[in-house]
């Protein structure tokens, strides 16, 4: 009995000592391993620094000048937001739902995490807040594999700890929302709430904040775009959980339920938003400008990860009203275009022959995508032609939206090719800010920018310099008389290689004109012998003054408009008229600022001298003559047009003083106008890709019609909007005025505003 009493205690001293080595192991392995895992054996571990930033991949941001986002650069499209910016039910909602106990614990919440051990992950996993930024910053969503997973677990304990230390509960919750993607392109709840809802996260209602942090369970299946019941249904989930939180009451948590799920969707990509031409136009430029402003390490700034701030002068307000008003205008026009297309056989070309057409053709194939591509799989010129003409399904663009159908490659491009383009550009002449812009249709289906890049035949627009450069080194006067009548400049005089002899659109002379009627009728003689008297070589030197950086020969034929200029170019120097003779160079960038607001750069005003406020006063008043009495008269009534609804009829009416002029390149394949109040000046080109592309008449294709009516589309706009403080007033006069501007008018008479008037409306420069 004895015995066995002995060989009973024998046995417990044996078990204790064996549960006691196995704790101590097993307790001294788990520190190890943790030990290790913060060591970084186990993969590497976020430094001191790594931690201090996080941030380490932000997009740069697009911000106009009232203060507006208007694109950005990344390539994830995160901006940081700071806690204060962040709503108290959005912070609320989010620490109700993932993690209540949140600032309680000091990153791992040891009672979420044993009841997790206990049912073995089998409701969820037990991740703190801490936990699932340090996943996010650090790790990404890991391995499924169990025992890598486990590593991962441990490693994101230790970050959640180092985070905990760190920062403040506070800067946790706004890294948080910061990182998380929100898919749709959207990283970061500011992001987020511009991509779903259009708005800033401070103006978020408490059921958009839930439906946002109802997607940091997955946002891929809570996608609100895609999943409207399932969101609803998770949208419901976060705000039980407010309510069991009290943050907010039964009735609220009723009412909100019962709402539908109601977007502002607005994909924020490269191709999409407003100002998508200057955002090009903007990233060219930032390509060179981080070559010459370095860091302080003497690296480059990356614009896709610097989280740069890039302050512009675009005005947001001002731009959508410019795009509104190019959409308003070109749907319209594209009808009655595709209308007079339908009995041409080579649409949309006019009067070119079949080996025009297969060149224009051939060279769009040898430019596209489908070329480019199949050039690099080494394909033969042959196979890539032969794929042109292989039906294919494709989303083609329209003004009623893109559709889905079927055709050849081949056939796309000639479609394409009927759509007419614009460029657009609107400019404050005192500072030289440009505050719109829009380079073209459609930035997604036409790239091309045209107003940047694009230099067309400016028609008409150019004989303002003309008539500038007869004012200053001949001392004429807008009241100056000059006969309208035939006129030859002969062969070797002012370079011409044989006798030139300009003819007026409809083939008539008006006999002694004053130079502000000659204007306002567009008068090809006139510019013709206005040029011969100062010479073509004073013409382009004033017009290289004005900033125009295209190259213009010494020709008579540049009085007539036989010059290609960008939109840019044209608007900054009908700019230095309204500006009273001083030139300022476009500016586009106020200041760039790198993520923690040090100033990287300042613009420097870049102004000169061109000509003395009497002369570019003289000439607004020659430009106000085309408002009143020559080919813009129609911005001044309030009804009218052709009678049909495919373009855009006279509904304007202003009543200011305006200053602008039309212009129409040769067999109307450039349509132009150029409209100024005193501190903003518009140009408006209207025309297609192509120049044997267009309209068969000129009563369409003129700059009247088809450019025009965006500029006044644009400016009633800007009127109606006060905040933008667009001017009425009349140009202002310079004291003791030299030159004589106020001509004797005959009495008006009143005429139907719908007939067409053929001395204001036929103006083909380039007829001879």
């Amino acid at each position: 009995m004895a015995q066995k009493n002995n060989t009973t205690v024998k046995d417990i001293n044996y078990y204790k000592k064996k549960f006691w080595k196995l704790f101590f192991y097993s307790s001294g392995a788990v520190i190890l391993f943790f030990l290790l895992a913060s060591w970084g054996f186990f993969g590497a571990m976020p430094s001191f620094e790594d931690l201090e930033n996080p941030e380490s991949n932000l997009a740069t941001e697009i911000i106009s000048s009232d203060g507006v986002t208007i694109g950005k650069f990344y390539n994830e499209n995160r901006t940081p937001i700071k806690f204060e910016d962040l709503p108290p039910h959005l912070v609320n909602a989010l620490v109700a739902t993932e993690d209540e106990r949140f600032y309680e614990h000091s990153g791992i919440d040891a009672k979420r995490t044993f009841g997790a051990a206990v049912q073995l992950g089998s409701n969820g996993g037990a991740s703190t807040i801490s936990q699932q930024l340090a996943k996010q910053l650090f790790h990404g969503e890991g391995s499924s594999f169990k025992v890598f997973r486990i590593i991962q677990k441990v490693k994101e304990w230790i970050i959640a700890i180092k985070l905990e230390r760190q920062y403040t509960k506070n800067e946790i919750i706004a890294m948080y929302f910061n990182v998380y993607d929100f898919n749709n392109y959207a990283i970061g709840i500011r992001s987020a709430s511009k991509t779903y809802f259009s708005k800033e996260p401070k103006d978020l209602t408490i059921d958009e904040a839930a439906i946002l942090v109802g997607m940091f369970k997955n946002s891929s299946l809570y996608n609100p775009v895609r999943n409207p019941v399932g969101v609803k249904n998770r949208r419901n989930v976060v705000l039980s959980q407010m309510l069991k939180s009290k943050i907010i009451t039964q009735s609220q948590k009723e009412q909100l339920s019962n709402l539908p799920i109601k977007l502002d969707f607005k994909l924020q990509t490269h191709k999409e938003g407003i100002a998508t031409y200057f955002r090009e136009y903007l990233r060219e430029y930032m390509k060179k400008w981080v070559k010459e402003n370095k860091k302080p390490n003497g690296e480059d700034y990356d614009i896709y990860t610097d989280g740069l701030k890039i302050y512009t002068t675009i005005d947001s307000k001002m731009q959508e009203h410019a795009e509104e008003a190019v959409q308003e205008h070109m749907k319209n026009l594209q009808q009655e275009f595709f209308h007079q297309q339908k009995d041409n056989k080579n649409a949309p070309f006019i009067n070119i022959t079949d080996a025009e057409t297969n060149r224009i053709i051939t060279n769009a194939m040898k430019n596209s995508e489908r070329w480019r591509v199949m050039k690099d799989l080494d394909k033969t010129e042959d196979e890539i032609i032969a794929s042109f003409d292989v039906k294919t399904k494709m989303k083609i663009f329209s003004w009623k939206g893109e559709i889905d159908t079927v055709m050849t490659p081949k056939d796309s491009i000639r479609y394409y090719k009927h759509f007419l383009q614009a460029g657009l550009m609107s400019l404050e002449p005192q500072t030289g800010h440009i505050k719109a812009w829009v380079g073209g249709i459609n930035y997604k289906y036409f790239q091309y920018d045209h107003v940047g890049q694009g230099a067309r035949q400016v028609g008409s627009t150019f004989k303002p310099f003309v008539y500038a450069t007869a004012i200053e080194q001949l001392g004429m006067s807008p009241c100056d008389s000059i006969i309208d009548s035939p006129f030859m400049i002969h062969k070797g005089r002012h370079h011409v290689t044989e006798d030139w002899e300009p003819k007026n659109s409809d083939r008539q002379y008006r006999g002694m004109v004053t130079l502000k009627r000659a204007l306002a009728l567009s008068i090809n003689t006139v510019s013709a012998k206005l040029i011969d008297k100062t010479g073509p070589e004073a013409v382009v030197a004033l017009t290289k003054k004005l900033g125009v950086n295209s190259e213009i020969p010494n020709q008579p034929s540049i009085a007539l408009g036989a010059v290609e200029i960008t939109v840019q170019d044209m608007v900054a120097a009908y700019s230095t008229f309204a500006n009273q003779g001083v030139y300022m160079k476009p500016q586009f960038i106020s200041r760039i600022e790198d993520k923690n607001g040090v100033v990287l750069y300042e613009t420097i005003p870049d102004s000169r001298d061109v000509l003395n406020k009497d002369i570019a006063f003289a000439v607004i008043k020659l430009l106000e003559g085309v408002t009143e009495s020559g080919s813009g008269v129609r911005l001044r009534t309030e009804g009218g047009g052709s009678g049909d609804n495919r373009w855009t009829g006279y509904p304007y009416g202003f009543t200011n003083p305006i200053a602008g002029k039309t212009g129409t390149s040769q067999n109307q394949s450039d349509g132009w106008f150029i409209g100024m109040v005193p501190n903003l000046v518009t140009g408006v080109w209207v025309g297609c890709e192509d120049r044997s592309a267009r309209f068969k008449s000129i009563t369409y294709g003129q700059g009247a019609t088809a450019a025009l009516p965006v500029w006044g589309y644009f400016m009633k706009k800007c009127y109606e909007d006060k905040d933008l403080q667009v001017s009425k007033d009349p140009f202002e006069r310079p004291d003791n005025l030299s030159i004589k501007v106020d001509c004797w008018t005959p009495r008006k008479v009143v005429t139907d505003s719908t007939a067409v008037d053929t001395e204001e409306q036929d103006i083909d420069e380039f007829g001879l």
